[in-house]
């Protein structure tokens, strides 16, 4: 209760939307800037309280792309978490811990764990996304092509591709881009913008995937999964990672 008086001097800045047992969450959280980020993203997503306390035993605060920023950790308390592009409904790692999943498992293994806990993996994508299909058959030429889920996000008014992998390999970048055009001739409506792809790897520092990718296309993503909760020492290793290769690159990331 101390605390609390101490951080909430102004009852006027409190929100009547959260309730007691949001606020006992927030106040154990030491940092002002991740403490007023989880507070806006709790206003702007409507999390309950289990969704409160499972996004920050996840570290979103860390996982999104503005906190790989100068800055960017300053803007994500004053503003919370804003869609205005493609890159800012990524993560890196994506944490997948509610799925449960031992080891060995196969790619089919993976998205029947996904679509059995649909809520989970929707409250981790993000605000704005819905589900539309999984296993989506294209016919292309005398082909059938086939993409894992599909998902459309309405912030950014476009579909969303999620390929799965277990094992790395830079054969699903072209596989992608594949499934892009074919969304932007055949699926998409005149209101859509362009669709989005995202390569979910079980492993994304394999090196032939990060050069695949190296300056192609902006619709295309390939971001780290993991089945367990990251510690701060791992996520800051991912976070180093990143950014040591996208200078490496030339981009501005």
């Amino acid at each position: 209760m101390r605390r609390f008086y101490l951080l909430y001097k102004n009852w006027q800045t409190m929100s009547a939307k959260l309730g007691w047992s949001h606020y006992v969450e927030l106040l154990a959280i030491p940092g002002n800037l991740e403490r007023a980020f989880y507070e806006k993203q709790c206003l702007q997503e409507r999390w309950g309280v289990r969704d409160l306390k499972r996004q920050i035993a996840s570290n979103l605060f860390y996982r999104l792309p503005a906190s790989k920023k100068r800055g960017g950790f300053l803007q994500l308390a004053c503003k919370g978490h804003n869609v205005q592009d493609a890159e800012d409904i990524i993560k890196d790692p994506y944490v997948l811990e509610f799925l449960s999943l031992p080891e060995p498992y196969s790619e089919k293994q993976l998205e029947d764990k996904i679509v059995n806990n649909l809520k989970m993996f929707l409250l981790e994508l993000g605000n704005g996304f819905s589900f539309v299909a999984r296993q989506y058959r294209m016919n292309i030429g005398k082909k059938q092509f086939y993409a894992d889920l599909v998902f459309y996000n309405k912030v950014l008014r476009c579909y969303v591709l999620i390929d799965l992998k277990v094992r790395g390999g830079y054969s699903g970048v072209g596989q992608m881009g594949i499934y892009l055009n074919y969304f932007r001739l055949h699926v998409n409506s005149k209101d859509d913008n362009e669709p989005i792809g995202i390569i979910l790897f079980k492993d994304n520092d394999n090196i032939e995937v990060k050069y695949a990718l190296g300056g192609l296309s902006s619709r295309i993503f390939a971001s780290k999964y993991m089945l367990s909760l990251p510690s701060a020492d791992e996520l800051r290793m991912i976070v180093n990672n990143s950014g040591d290769f996208c200078k490496s690159m030339g981009t501005n990331e």
